[in-house]
């Protein structure tokens, strides 16, 4: 008897919804995906963030998802339009006026992150997902309702006779079998599913905005080398550190970078108070030195007025499923700041995860007593296990991204965080038998739990504390003992000075009592 086919939906086309549907269609599932924007390979559309140049770090955990993907021309491909950042590099200014820049390499085995364009990720994703016959797009769709008992989802259809007209959008019904939803930090599948079970939500909004900027190109000759067109080093992720805000840059692959001033609502509000803009260079002067030379100051002006001043969102919920018919990833799971480069390599992992555990479920239904039992009762203890699984580990990597921001706009200049890199990274090149690494080189070239790597962190945290210890007591110790000797034996003496004799002394104290 032929197995029926599941038909799975996915909400969101974004790269993680996009590898999601992936993962799924190469099961053999009929996958569906429903997208509220318009095709995202069509540049008149308008990202989410209304940014058109968004620039992100991959890393070892969004590598190894694609790679999982069962499309090898799909890692060769991606591989091929990033960057490698092989570390930060700090920017300042010296106490005579001079300027500078400090290298600190991500890792001491010469491990490097990768600058990666959203939107080619997105496309290479899309155009391989076309080409396979089992997978249908629906673009401009946006999910208004869904009934998780009963499988049912319903959609409003915007289309561009309907907005010119000012028509009320049509609504269509659809059924599914598996809903994937991975529609970002304002999930509507989220918002839905929590009227089926009780989550637990926690959003904070942190007290920082962000604007984008970039720094363009070198003017170079048509054959000049890729290199050459840079301004800056192309290798690094760029930060010019303060101690409430931060201004960094990430470079493209046409030679420009892709900029963020990241700041507290305050300082924003104080820049817009001036329409002209002439409160934006001195700013830049003073807080980023540098930045003016490599961004005329009229530029500067007018990517603070043009682009837009966004928030950061920070979201934890659990848990991420319902029975066996709806599942949240990505940012719809576990929005987090930017700051430890994790947001879309987490919601890549998510994928990975997801049905890795789908896939052991399905098998242990296969080979046991439940073989012909209904698919949905393996998908239903997967997506239970999948809660289990990765809550723990996000809310661990959405902590990681909040703390992260204070190392990257102050700790960076830290002479402490600055000798603990030098003692993990020495420790784990010259005894590697030990397993030591630095938390960000778990968090970036790794693929163990998020959880895990917090717990291993903090465990070389207390060792080093106490190996430091030791090694500033010992010292104290022995110096104390030496004193305390020589201060005995000087009593000693004087003692024997004054009474003569041991014998002396004892009749004297007799007296006494």
């Amino acid at each position: 008897m032929e197995k029926k086919k599941q038909k799975t939906v996915v909400i969101g086309a974004g790269p993680v919804g996009s590898l999601a549907a992936l993962y799924a269609a190469n099961r053999g599932d009929d996958v569906e995906i429903y997208e509220l924007r318009s095709d995202l390979r069509d540049p008149s559309t308008t990202p989410l963030n209304f940014t058109k140049s968004i620039n992100l770090a991959l890393s070892e955990r969004g590598i190894n998802a694609m790679r999982h993907a069962g499309q090898p021309k799909l890692i060769d491909h991606v591989m091929a339009a990033t960057i490698p950042m092989r570390g930060r590099m700090i920017h300042g200014r010296r106490a005579n006026g001079d300027l500078y820049e400090e290298s600190q390499d991500y890792d001491v085995h010469g491990r490097s992150i990768l600058a990666i364009d959203r939107g080619g990720l997105n496309k290479r994703l899309l155009d391989i997902l076309e080409e396979m016959p089992n997978v249908t797009f629906f673009f401009n769709h946006k999910l208004t309702g869904a009934d998780f008992r009963r499988n049912k989802a319903w959609f409003e259809v915007r289309d561009d006779q309907t907005a010119s007209q000012g028509q009320r959008a049509r609504e269509i019904q659809i059924d599914f079998d598996f809903m994937i939803g991975a529609d970002g930090a304002h999930s509507a599948v989220r918002y839905h599913l929590m009227k089926y079970t009780r989550m637990d939500y926690q959003q904070v909004y942190i007290d920082t905005m962000w604007c984008e900027f970039q720094i363009p190109p070198r003017t170079t000759a048509p054959s000049a080398s890729l290199t050459s067109k840079f301004i800056i080093s192309p290798n690094h992720l760029h930060i010019w550190p303060g101690k409430e805000h931060m201004f960094i840059a990430i470079p493209s692959d046409d030679g420009s970078f892709t900029c963020t001033l990241f700041a507290p609502a305050a300082f924003y509000e104080h820049l817009e108070s001036d329409p002209s803009g002439a409160l934006i260079p001195p700013f830049f002067d003073k807080h980023f030195p540098g930045v003016t030379e490599l961004i005329p100051p009229a530029d500067l002006i007018a990517f603070f007025h043009r682009n837009p001043h966004l928030p950061l969102i920070s979201i934890k919920c659990k848990p991420y499923h319902y029975g066996s018919s709806v599942v949240i990833v990505g940012d719809a799971a576990h929005a987090m700041v930017p700051f430890y480069g994790q947001g879309m390599n987490a919601g890549l992992e998510d994928v990975r995860i997801l049905f890795d555990i789908l896939d052991k479920h399905a098998r242990m239904d296969e080979f046991s007593v439940r073989a012909n039992a209904d698919a949905s009762a393996a998908r239903e203890r997967a997506l239970a296990e999948y809660t289990a699984v990765r809550v723990p580990d996000a809310h661990a990597i959405n902590d990681l991204a909040l703390q992260n921001y204070v190392e990257m706009r102050a700790l960076v200049l830290s002479p402490a965080y600055r000798l603990r890199k030098f003692l993990e990274e020495t420790i784990s090149k010259y005894f590697p038998s030990l397993g030591w690494q630095t938390k960000y080189a778990r968090v970036s070239f790794g693929n163990e739990r998020y959880s895990e790597v917090v717990r291993r962190s903090e465990h070389q945290g207390k060792m080093l504390v106490r190996g430091f210890v030791g090694l500033v007591g010992l010292p104290v110790l022995a110096g104390g003992i030496a004193l305390l000797l020589r201060y005995r034996r000087a009593v000693d003496v004087g003692l024997r000075a004054a009474f003569g004799s041991v014998d002396s002394m004892v009749e004297f104290m007799a007296m006494k009592v």
